[in-house]
């Protein structure tokens, strides 16, 4: 199941109250969800990269000089220098992802067709490529609508927040938690993202 589009979205959000009707009040809150769709291919992967364990604004500001540079590109990554890494703002452990990824030489196109847990499958076989990044990549440039991404920080404190849980949940704790919320995990992480702008007053996820 994908999600394409706005009414895919809505669809999915209605069916996600019906199985967890507390994400109600959530979605009376937070008001449409986001799409957050975007293309595929290295420079989406790679900006996945960018954005592991850094703010949104920091990553934001990352990916511009990235881009700005001509670096969203394979072949720009692979014949770049240390100094012109670091200058767009690439720490030395993405240099090394960035660097894998462009001589990983991946196939995009096949992705495409895959089933989620195929794909990240695929993915993550790749240095520096995590479940994370892998989900991130399978949800929003792929568009599958059952890939959740559980080791997110604000999807976890957002959970908090929602189910009144004494603590927040670790990766493995919410991963069981969402499964009750398939075959639309991704529709309940884009609104748990969302309550987590309204609740924290700044974004979960870029």
């Amino acid at each position: 199941m994908r999600i394409r589009n706005r009414q895919d979205l809505d669809r999915g959000a209605a069916a996600l109250v019906a199985l967890e009707p507390r994400f109600g009040p959530v979605l009376d809150a937070v008001g449409p969800l986001p799409l957050r769709l975007r293309g595929d291919g290295f420079a989406a992967l790679l900006s996945a990269i960018v954005s592991q364990q850094v703010s949104t604004a920091s990553a934001a500001a990352i990916w511009a000089r990235i881009e700005a540079a001509g670096l969203n590109e394979a072949r720009a990554v692979r014949v770049a220098g240390d100094a012109t890494l670091k200058a767009a703002g690439l720490s030395r452990p993405k240099m090394r992802y960035a660097r894998a990824l462009a001589e990983a030489d991946l196939d995009y196109a096949p992705l495409r067709g895959m089933a989620p847990e195929a794909a990240v499958a695929e993915l993550i076989r790749v240095p520096g490529i995590g479940r994370w990044t892998a989900e991130i990549y399978a949800k929003f440039s792929l568009g599958h609508a059952d890939v959740f991404a559980a080791g997110d920080l604000a999807l976890q404190e957002s959970a908090r927040l929602v189910f009144d849980l004494a603590a927040r949940p670790d990766e493995a704790a919410l991963r069981r938690m969402a499964e009750s919320w398939s075959p639309w995990r991704a529709v309940a992480a884009r609104a748990l993202w969302a309550y987590y702008r309204v609740a924290k007053d700044r974004e979960g996820i870029r």
